[in-house]
């Protein structure tokens, strides 16, 4: 024994200060079936509750940015994106879309652990400058198994 660290609990203690701290942040995605919960609000109205289901390959969790980012798929519109964070544990990102119809949408994905994230869209759509429409998404997804 250390002199001075005769008591069991100091021992104890020490210890437990010793232990490594694990952060209660994700690194990233652990891959297989993913049972998804979206929930819109289209200009204030709250929709109903939508489950869905995805299988997440190695593949898509090793690159979360290409399996999470927004793709424009827009007639008469261009695209850029504008901006673009991505982390372990978050990646947000924000686009902007011109033309007959522009678009903003942004995305902010929070991955708190390998087998649950939540994530927050928003689309606004303008025409001439003015708002013609905004919807905002939640989406919450837990891993419930190996893909099917």
């Amino acid at each position: 024994m250390l002199r001075g660290f005769r008591c069991p609990s100091a021992w104890l203690l020490i210890t437990i200060l010793l232990i490594p701290i694990q952060t209660a942040h994700a690194d990233g995605l652990q891959a297989g079936q993913w049972a998804t919960v979206q929930r819109a609000q289209i200009d204030g109205v709250a929709g109903p509750p939508q489950q869905g289901s995805r299988c997440l390959t190695e593949e898509a969790v090793t690159d979360l940015d290409k399996t999470f980012s927004s793709i424009s798929r827009t007639t008469n519109t261009s695209c850029e994106r504008v901006e673009h964070e991505l982390t372990p544990q978050r990646l947000k990102w924000r686009l902007q879309c011109t033309g007959q119809i522009d678009i903003e949408v942004t995305g902010e994905f929070i991955f708190d652990k390998p087998e649950h994230y939540t994530a927050t869209i928003t689309a606004r759509s303008f025409m001439l400058g003015r708002l013609m429409q905004d919807v905002r998404t939640s989406i919450e997804g837990q891993r419930v198994g190996e893909c099917q």
